[in-house]
């Protein structure tokens, strides 16, 4: 089932998650509608406070290399209670969100990290991540953590940002209207 994406400025995005403790049925039928949402608004990762569950649960799913780009649901990535364990060096990578649309920064994060979770069994996991799969779980981490990547970008570039979101606003209520 298609959940609906909560969007900047909603203050719920500002939540800070809490830990999973129950692992069932339901659990699994909520991962299963956040990868859905995720497929069909072409994202590569989704916090379930994006979808108005302030739990840490985040999916991710990297396209291929090939020329589509297609998402393997066997590459699924379904992160519970994650925590970043270690991290090493700095990369810049142009970000995007589902709970920001349309609009795209270069933001900086750790080139590398480590982390420990939980599958959807409640199964404890590691996993080392390097590249756009170490930016895509940082980014979703955030989210875990009331932080949206517009908080990452230097006070001139939030101020450009503030300006341009306000005018899509306004192109798409006069669309709308």
């Amino acid at each position: 089932m298609m959940l609906p994406i909560v969007t900047y400025p909603d203050k719920r995005l500002k939540i800070v998650s809490k830990d999973v403790t129950t692992f069932d049925a339901k659990l699994h039928t909520f991962l299963d509608d956040m990868y859905e949402t995720m497929i069909n608004t072409n994202g590569i990762g989704l916090a379930a406070i994006q979808v108005d569950r302030p739990i840490n649960v985040l999916i991710v799913n990297l396209p291929n290399d090939d020329e589509e780009g297609t998402q393997d649901k066997a590459n699924l990535l379904e992160i519970i209670n994650p925590v970043i364990t270690h991290s090493e060096g700095t990369t810049v990578y142009q970000e995007g969100c589902l709970s920001v649309p349309k609009f795209y920064e270069d933001v900086e994060r750790f080139e590398s990290i480590g982390i420990t979770y939980q599958n959807r069994d409640g199964e404890a996991c590691t996993l080392e991540a390097d590249g756009l799969l170490s930016i895509a779980i940082q980014h979703e981490i955030d989210h875990l953590l009331g932080k949206l990547f517009i908080e990452k970008l230097s006070y001139g570039r939030r101020k450009k940002f503030e300006k341009e979101y306000k005018r899509m606003q306004k192109e798409l209520k006069s669309k709308k209207s």
